[in-house]
């Protein structure tokens, strides 16, 4: 077998010196085994080679990703390195500053020396930053882990450095360098604690002009840092001027001047009307309550740590204040306010429409009862359109998935769907019954879930050359649970019935022809139906008494009926065919096909003759042909009537025409001896 490992091995060559070589078909088949075993055995090997190629694949991506994690702690330790290098270089060059200016600035010259570190470092660590860093304070800096703001997911790992009045954003690239992203003023955005969830620990809410974002810390230490960091630079300021408490010092100029104003005006009248437009910024700066301005930053919070209700409480409440306040003069920043508030409403939708969506499960019920709190919400906050498709996709995952693991556990399928479909159907309405419009939806997602499961059922149940007795027994399963739904106004069965119907009339025709096929080869002696023992005639008569129809009277001695074997056995099949038809009736669609089914398998059997070869007697074939006229035609009719609740016409008009052409009896032939007489 090592010409198979040749580079240059040829197929068409080999199998030329293969047969030249072999003698006979034996020699050939030998080859073969060894050929297909070699092939066995390099499978084999291929196998776990890959196996081991695998294995090795996973430890190295694992060894891959701790040095990775190693190389990121050490450039962070090659960095503080450098950091104490410079400042203990920068430290000697202070140290021949004179003895009384060391002690007035060496808590200047240390932040200079940060200063100046931090902006060397970024100056050549951060790739694309042009900004100015000269003068500010350096705060802090870190590796944080931005989240996506819906899932918590991660999205990529970043670096801030943090100044007075900057804050840097960078991003770590691959090969562990920072790449400039953006820069932020700390008075301009805000700062917000998440607290921990299950997946989620350590992350902060920074709400900027470009909108809200969440990063998440390695340690708890680093968030509670990153949050006094930032709020040291937000108020930055106000610490490097202690003499900020002057600040009440212009409501006293302002209450000089009115005191000027009285002195100096000569008539009270004046005072009247200096005071409203005294008064007026007052007024102004009181309309904005403290809540109504930290509402979006709250909204967003509670989104995050889903407190669903209080976010919507919050915003309703905002939105009755902005409305409430519109006769009234304008709030400063109003239209501001509104439009975080109507951008907070619109996050929060989507979250509930993503939970709404997450919700579908393998069981139904579960799925519903998952449902109710973000409907409730959505339907509270105007979204019932949206809310209602949601809730619908949902239904259809969770109806298919069941349907699907009931076929597979041959578990009865009909009473399943529709006790789901009226399960799914008295949900939505008592969620959406202020909601009339949604009814529509409802109905169109009935009509789709019930073509979906006509055409399962079609594909798996009602196949061609299905028994006409699986057949209505299918019907008859799937038509008893649909009416049920309309105890809750919803009629579905004429539906399901045209969607049915062309399946179902083209298998009652398949059947018919089937059945009149086998009525021509029926192979009959046309003599009394001999049943051999009592017992057997016994439970002849029993099974017949079952059926509906009494052949007592037809019976001969202890084992025969003056019947023939054919008739009996027809009239067994007609009855049990009759109750078949009957069932499928119902559906008033189907009843014409039903009828014709019905004649034509019976005037095919009463129209069977003896042979023109066989000595038979006429009265005995007649007889059997009036059996079925008089006895089991009427009994066959009223069963299709109760099973059915329809008269069967062309089977009422069939017996009378028959019943008319019935003749005398046909006196039997005599044979007729000659003899000679000598």
């Amino acid at each position: 077998m090592k010409e198979f490992d040749d580079f240059n091995f040829s197929v068409d060559k080999y199998t030329k010196e293969l047969t030249r070589e072999c003698v006979g078909g034996s020699d050939l088949q030998q080859r073969k085994k060894e050929i297909e075993a070699y092939n066995e055995q390099t499978s084999a090997m291929l196998k776990q080679t890959c196996k081991k190629n695998y294995m090795q694949f996973i430890q190295t991506a694992k060894e891959i990703s701790h040095l990775e994690s190693e190389m990121y702690q050490l450039s962070h330790i090659l960095i503080e390195q450098r950091n104490i290098l410079a400042t203990m270089t920068d430290g000697k060059t202070t140290s021949n500053l004179k003895a009384d200016s060391i002690e007035a600035e060496s808590s200047a010259a240390t932040e200079d020396v940060e200063n100046s570190q931090a902006t060397r470092a970024v100056k050549e660590m951060v790739q694309g930053f042009n900004g100015n860093l000269e003068g500010k304070t350096f705060l802090n800096e870190g590796a944080l882990i931005e989240l996506d703001a819906n899932d918590y997911r991660p999205i990529q790992r970043v670096f801030f450095f943090l100044f007075n009045d900057v804050l840097i954003v960078c991003k770590v690239k691959h090969d562990k360098r920072l790449e400039f992203l953006t820069e932020y003023d700390p008075k301009r955005i805000a700062v917000i604690n998440i607290k921990d969830l299950d997946g989620v620990k350590n992350a902060i809410n920074i709400i900027t002009p470009d909108g809200s974002k969440i990063y998440q810390s390695i340690t708890a230490a680093g968030k509670s840092e990153w949050i006094e960091k930032l709020e040291e630079a937000f108020r930055f300021d106000q610490q490097k001027k202690p003499k900020k408490g002057q600040a009440p010092q212009p409501p006293n100029r302002s209450k000089q001047q009115q005191q000027q104003a009285q002195s100096k005006s000569a008539t009270p009248e004046k005072l009247p009307e200096q005071s409203p437009t005294d008064a007026q910024p007052k007024s102004l700066e009181d309309e904005t309550p403290e809540w109504l301005s930290t509402a979006s930053e709250e909204i967003q919070t509670l989104v995050a740590q889903r407190h669903f209700e209080d976010a919507q409480s919050l915003i309703k409440r905002t939105q009755e204040f902005l409305s409430m306040a519109q006769p009234k003069p304008k709030l400063l920043q109003a239209d501001v306010i509104q439009a975080k508030i109507k951008q907070q409403e619109q996050k929060l939708t989507n979250v509930l429409l993503q939970e709404l969506s997450n919700s579908h499960n393998r069981n139904l019920q579960i799925a519903l009862r998952e449902v109710r709190r973000p409907l409730k919400i959505l339907v509270e906050m105007g979204r019932s359109r949206q809310a209602s498709a949601t809730l619908l996709k949902v239904c259809t995952v969770s109806l298919r998935v069941a349907q699907r693991e009931a076929r597979r556990n041959n578990a009865e399928i009909s009473e399943l769907f529709f006790c789901d479909l009226t399960q799914v159907a008295c949900d939505f309405l008592c969620a959406f019954e202020q909601q009339p419009a949604c009814v529509s939806a409802l109905v169109v997602w009935c009509n789709a879930e019930l073509q979906y499961f006509a055409s399962q059922l079609i594909k798996h149940y009602l196949t061609k050359g299905t028994s006409l007795e699986a057949v209505a027994k299918c019907v008859e399963r799937v038509r008893k649970p649909a009416t049920k739904l309309t105890e809750i106004g919803l009629d579905i069965s004429y539906h399901l019935e045209g969607l049915l119907r062309t399946t179902l009339e083209s298998l009652i025709e398949e059947s018919k022809q089937r059945l009149l096929d086998a009525v021509g080869r029926t192979e009959e002696s046309w003599q009394p139906y001999n049943l051999q023992t009592k017992s057997n005639l016994k439970r002849l008569l029993l099974e017949l008494d079952a059926l509906g129809i009494d052949v007592r009277a037809q019976t001969t001695g202890d084992t025969w009926l003056s019947l023939t074997q054919s008739t009996v056995v027809f009239v067994r099949q007609f009855l049990q065919l009759t109750e078949h038809c009957g069932c499928l009736a119902k559906g008033e669609t189907l009843l014409q096909s039903l009828e014709h089914l019905l004649r034509d398998l019976f005037l095919a059997h009463h129209a069977l003759r003896p042979p023109s070869d066989m000595s038979v007697d006429p009265n005995f074939v007649m007889k059997n042909k009036i059996f079925l006229v008089d006895n089991l035609l009427p009994i066959a009719i009223e069963k299709f009537r109760k099973t059915s609740g329809r008269q069967c016409e062309t089977m009422r008009e069939l017996h009378t025409k028959l019943s008319r052409q019935q003749g005398a009896p046909v006196p039997r032939q005599r044979s007729v001896y000659t003899t000679d007489v000598f």
